[in-house]
């Protein structure tokens, strides 16, 4: 029964509104209730000093993490066309990289885009992987650790107990990533985070702060083991907790289970009523305030047991009654109750907040997983597919065409539960997973099977389940156009910029067009064209997997993108003629490298006048862009 609901007779409050709205896009800035107006400015990049302490989650570095998040990103991502599966049709991405800069590269591409979220970051028991947490020494850091700069000095480590900041390097490490994550999610988006019990009171306040403690949905309970460790000193852990928030709560919504066997077989029809399978509940309830009997036709008295009161008024017993809907038992004499039918209760049952591995799985299940496709051993404490799938399950649109996004891939349980469910159901959704290529110990399984680093792994990983999936006796990967299912994936991995202006400091970037007019040959030597393609792609906010053609005009190679409506032309030597040939297309955006004009202003003047004219005529707007 819906709830009754009074007219609100009083006029729009405008503060109380605006303020909601301000909730809505910086949930992070409020307190208790109060908005904290120097966080805000924060956000805004005005940098406030941190003042006096108040109420919420404080740890040193905290208001650094914020110039972390502003401060623009100087990568790019390169294709990997060789290493790839079906490159230019799948809409999958593998991006291997520090999750920090991929998640920034990432904001224009894909805000607002992302349905589900979900990550397995590590959890600071002080033997894991953790990231820098300085932005200076972020990309840095990252090219030297994969060999892409020779230096010395700066590396990766774990976050041991024995550092004085060991929940802070942590904290540190989560919030900007938490942070760029949000910004990722559609407005009906969700996210679910596992975690142990080491830093899951710090990571709800983190997220709680971070995605606004009014957008919390649970705390889920994961039994990851089904058996007990009796040499533990205290208690055999069994669980891993899983937080749950969403993007904007009142938006989001979660879907039923379908019931299983077990529950669909309460539902029985031993009397053949018309109206199908039914099972009996009570006609009492543990609230209400009728306690009064109610006599029944064949003089059966009825009063709900002491303590408990009547769910159903005299006229609602009396329509049951006519409709053949309460149950005296199979002899006539046993307590009354009604006949709760199978078609008038929703379609599912209502999720609940502890997930037994006889559901979703279990440690053992995960690494079973792995052994069948060949990768026994090579990872520990996998994930089963089984548990990512039940979140896709509870969140999903009903389309089935969702991105799910992983930023912590780990073994690439996310990739292969897209994959497995998309077989399952003939859905359409597609997976963006990111991975560090974290070197693997030479004593690991993994190591002696060929696999120098987590991203490579996975990276099989998400190769083998696909073959699997495809079938079983495939021997050989070759999957374009093999059936509906997309089965490929994009690789990109983290790299400098291919424009070499783009090198160096903030300030640079933020004069970039003046750079660009100091520096008209910026281009690295090693870049390719298609691995300038995709970087002006991703900085013009089009997606890693969005169309592509190849056109020729006026004898030069021309990438047509969205069916025209972007034409990006790299060639080093344009002429009149092509610049006539793009406009003719009728593109709305155009970009052309500067270095193509040879510093030749009269034909970049005629260039622009001709996409002037040529929007004029057809009553548009051409958009004309050099870099």
């Amino acid at each position: 029964m819906t709830a009754q609901k009074k007219v609100d007779l009083r006029s729009l409050d405008i503060a109380d509104d605006r303020r909601q709205h301000l909730k809505a896009l910086f949930p992070e800035v409020f307190n208790e209730g109060r908005i904290d107006f120097d966080q805000l400015k924060r956000v805004l990049g005005e940098w406030v000093e941190p003042g006096k302490e108040r109420f919420g989650l404080n740890w040193p570095g905290k208001a650094e993490c914020m110039k972390v998040i502003q401060a623009p990103s100087v990568a790019t991502l390169k294709p990997c066309r060789e290493e790839s599966v079906n490159f230019d049709d799948t809409e999958n991405l593998f991006i291997e990289g520090d999750n920090l800069e991929v998640l920034k590269l990432l904001q224009k591409s894909y805000f607002g885009q992302v349905k589900m979220i979900y990550i397995d970051p590590p959890y600071n028991t002080g033997n894991e992987f953790i990231y820098p947490d300085k932005f200076s020494e972020t990309l840095d850091t990252y090219l030297e650790y994969t060999g892409q700069k020779d230096s010395e000095g700066r590396k990766f480590s774990t976050n041991t107990d024995t550092q004085g900041r060991y929940h802070s390097s942590w904290l540190s490490m989560m919030y900007p990533r938490l942070y760029l994550a949000r910004n990722l999610l559609r407005e009906d988006g969700v996210i679910f985070i596992s975690i142990d019990d080491t830093e899951v009171g710090n990571l709800r306040n983190l997220t709680d702060e971070v995605f606004g403690e009014d957008n919390f949905i649970a705390n889920l309970i994961w039994q990851k083991k089904y058996t007990r460790s009796n040499d533990a000193k205290w208690f055999s852990d069994n669980h891993d907790h899983i937080l749950c928030y969403a993007k904007q709560k009142d938006i989001f919504g979660i879907n039923q289970l379908p019931r299983n066997d077990e529950q669909l077989a309460a539902y029985k029809n031993p009397d053949r009523h018309p109206k199908g399978p039914w099972k009996a509940t009570p006609l009492h309830a543990k609230s209400g305030s009728n306690t009064s009997p109610y006599i029944f036709i064949n003089g059966t008295v009825w009063s709900p047991p002491p303590g408990t009161y009547r769910r159903f008024n005299d006229t609602s017993m009396k329509l049951m009654e006519d409709n053949n809907e309460i149950w005296f038992g199979d002899d006539g004499k046993q307590t009354p109750q009604r006949k709760s039918f199978l078609c008038d209760v929703k379609d599912g049952v209502t999720p609940t907040t502890l997930w037994l591995y006889q559901e979703v799985g279990h440690n053992h299940e995960a690494s079973n997983e792995l052994k069948e496709l060949g990768m026994g051993g090579a990872f520990d404490n996998p994930k089963p597919t089984r548990l990512i799938q039940r979140m896709m399950q509870l969140s999903q649109s009903a389309s089935k065409d969702d991105i799910i996004l992983d930023f912590f891939a780990g073994s690439g349980t996310t990739a292969h539960a897209v994959i497995k469910a998309n077989k399952e159901d003939n859905g359409k959704r597609k997976f963006i997973t990111i991975q560090l290529p974290e070197k693997i110990d030479e004593k690991n399984e993994a190591y002696k099977a060929g696999f120098k680093s987590i991203s490579h792994l996975s990276v099989e990983r998400i190769r083998r389940a696909a073959m699997k999936i495809e079938s079983a006796e495939c021997n050989q990967l070759d999957l374009s156009g093999a059936s509906n299912l997309d089965l490929g994936f994009k690789i990109f991995k983290l790299a400098r910029s291919n424009f070499k202006v783009w090198e160096g400091d903030v300030e640079r970037i933020q004069n970039l067009e003046k750079q660009l007019s100091l520096h008209v040959d910026h281009i690295s030597a090693s870049s390719t064209p298609e691995d300038i393609l995709y970087e002006l792609l991703l900085k013009s906010g089009f997606s890693l997997t969005t169309k592509v053609e190849k056109l020729t005009l006026a004898s030069k190679e021309v990438f047509s993108i969205e069916e025209g409506a972007l034409l990006i032309c790299l060639d080093k030597n344009l002429t009149q003629a092509v610049i006539d040939a793009i406009a003719d297309a009728g593109p709305v955006q155009v970009i052309c490298l500067d270095e193509g004009f040879k510093g030749n202003d009269q034909l970049k003047t005629n260039a622009v006048q001709t996409f002037k004219s040529r929007a004029q005529a057809e009553e548009s707007e051409i958009v004309f862009r050099t870099v």
